[in-house]
């Protein structure tokens, strides 16, 4: 016992010894760290137009700032109305690089959420103020320095929709909500259809089923929120009808005619009838491929014809080979120019001193297409 005793004191004393040395390296957090002192981009009482559909983000810059122990720090940007205290900031988020990076880079969506929080109404001006919070652990400092900005927020809507459906008896699929129209959408915020209106009324709707946000038209044809209903008073008339949100913006073109261009004879040969669902048909046009000395010429594309004018649309190739096996992309329809032979399809051979049946489809779901079948 003496012995095991003897032996067992110098380790003790060892990890005595090795305790003790630990608790002197334990040092306590040092969270000290210097507020950022200059805010670089953009300058102070910066004007910015938003443009949220469009517009790139707003990148923010402000100079590095460290931490009294040398390690990183956390950046954060934050936003307040022209009289706030940051206490209780609009909007506050790390910057980029997950909070590393001197700058911050908000989108002009964001912006003008905050500017509306800021209680700057659409279509006005306001002044809204941002700093930069610098953190190490639980120690937050803001900037020495703030800045105002400017803003200048859009007319249209603050949250964009993402789908858009046309429902109403003015329209082609009544008053059945599950059978709303839905729109093509071409953008952030903004979409388009072909379709027709009868006399009666519609309404724009971000859902096939009850409780989605409901819109209609002014008499200015802006786009309003609410309940009410956009009237139509004309007679059945087909129309591309396009909304742009991110301006509360409408455009409604009459579509007047399809026609079939065939480039040999620098001429429409034949008109395409709108017959419903963004579908337009010719059911039978005699086509006789135009000789030259170096062979016979069998190119076209379609003029739609608009109460803004003539547009062409054709493929996206400046140059095509026959139809035969080609993929479904070859039949996309694509606004072209008004070149005679750039951006044409080329007619099945058999078409040539026979009949064509030509279908144009103008339709939400995919890609606008066309089919073009000969026969006898």
């Amino acid at each position: 016992m003496r012995n095991l005793l003897l032996y067992s004191l110098p380790l003790l004393l060892t990890a005595a010894v090795a305790f003790s040395s630990c608790k002197k390296d334990v040092k306590p957090l040092n969270t000290a760290v210097t507020p950022v002192s200059t805010l670089d981009a953009p300058a102070d009482q910066a004007s910015i137009t938003l443009q949220p559909a469009t517009g790139a983000g707003i990148v923010f810059t402000w100079n590095a700032t460290q931490a009294a122990d040398g390690d990183l720090v956390l950046y954060e940007i934050a936003f307040d109305s022209a009289t706030g205290d940051f206490s209780k900031p609009l909007y506050r988020t790390v910057s980029d690089g997950s909070g590393i990076e001197t700058q911050a880079t908000v989108t002009q969506t964001q912006l003008n959420l905050v500017a509306k929080a800021a209680g700057i109404a659409a279509f006005g001006t306001g002044t809204l103020k941002w700093a930069v919070f610098v953190s190490k652990a639980t120690n937050i400092r803001i900037s020495s320095v703030t800045h105002t900005l400017q803003v200048t927020r859009p007319a249209g809507y603050d949250v964009l929709p993402t789908a858009l459906y046309l429902t109403g008896t003015a329209t082609e699929a009544g008053t059945n909500l599950t059978q709303a129209i839905a729109f093509k959408n071409t953008g952030n915020g903004t979409f388009e259809l072909y379709t027709s209106l009868k006399p009666g009324s519609y309404q724009l709707t971000d859902k096939p089923s009850a409780g989605g946000a409901t819109y209609y038209l002014d008499g200015n044809g802006i786009i309003l929120k609410g309940n009410a209903v956009t009237t139509v008073t004309a007679a059945d008339t087909t129309y591309r009808l396009s909304f742009d949100f991110s301006t509360a913006s409408s455009k409604i073109v009459t579509i007047q005619g399809l026609g079939l261009y065939v480039s040999a004879y620098n001429a429409e040969l034949g008109q395409l009838y709108y017959k419903g669902n963004s579908t337009w048909e010719a059911a039978q046009v005699p086509i006789t491929f135009y000789q030259f000395s170096w062979g016979r010429d069998d190119r076209y594309k379609f003029i739609l014809h608009t109460s803004d004018g003539l547009e062409y649309w054709g493929s996206e190739n400046a140059n095509n080979n026959p139809p035969a096996g080609q993929p479904a992309d070859y039949f996309y329809l694509l606004p072209v120019t008004n070149d005679q032979w750039n951006n044409t399809y080329k007619f099945p051979p058999a078409a040539d001193t026979h009949n064509v049946k030509a279908d144009a489809y103008f339709q939400a779901g995919s890609t606008y297409t066309h089919t073009m079948t000969a026969f006898n």
